[in-house]
């Protein structure tokens, strides 16, 4: 039946519209193999060296890396202002997957996928937010796309630092 794949396309594509004006994404290749930047997202005492934007130091209290493991951290900004962060991890696939819900506000699910590429790895980081109104909330008061961004630079950072 050839109209199954096409129908199939427009229901992907449909469910993609709806969901484009609520969320962030980026991708970028790190240079450092796929063991190495696994290690420093899922280890509590890597992620706190390299978390968040510029500026910003982290204090991890819990970092439970499986299905229903909660992430308890506080991001100190520059002006001292503290941000409690908490996150119950929904999906992890070693080397390949980490899925988390952000259950304090803002809202959001994360999806980390890392691809490897010989000594390097693909990354992708897509945030998805629980509506538009919030997403832009978030980007205009947190500057959230910036900081995504400059969180993926400290990563890459981090990551030669190691090597």
């Amino acid at each position: 039946m050839p109209w199954k794949p096409i129908l199939r396309n427009l229901k992907t594509r449909d469910m993609e519209n709806k969901t484009k004006d609520r969320e962030l994404l980026i991708s970028r290749t790190l240079n450092a193999p796929v063991e190495l930047v696994w290690e420093v997202w899922t280890n509590a005492e890597h992620i706190a060296n390299w978390w968040g934007p510029h500026g910003f130091t982290n204090t991890i209290t819990k970092m439970e890396i499986k299905p229903g493991g909660e992430w308890d951290l506080v991001m100190h900004g520059p002006d001292g202002t503290d941000y409690k962060n908490k996150s119950v991890f929904k999906e992890i696939i070693p080397l390949k997957k980490i899925v988390y819900d952000h259950v304090s506000g803002p809202k959001f699910t994360a999806t980390i996928t890392f691809e490897a590429q010989g000594d390097t790895t693909l990354i992708n980081w897509h945030m998805l937010f629980e509506t538009a109104a919030q997403f832009i909330q978030v980007v205009k008061t947190f500057k959230a796309d910036e900081g995504l961004k400059q969180n993926i630079e400290k990563l890459n950072v981090y990551l030669s630092g190691l090597k």
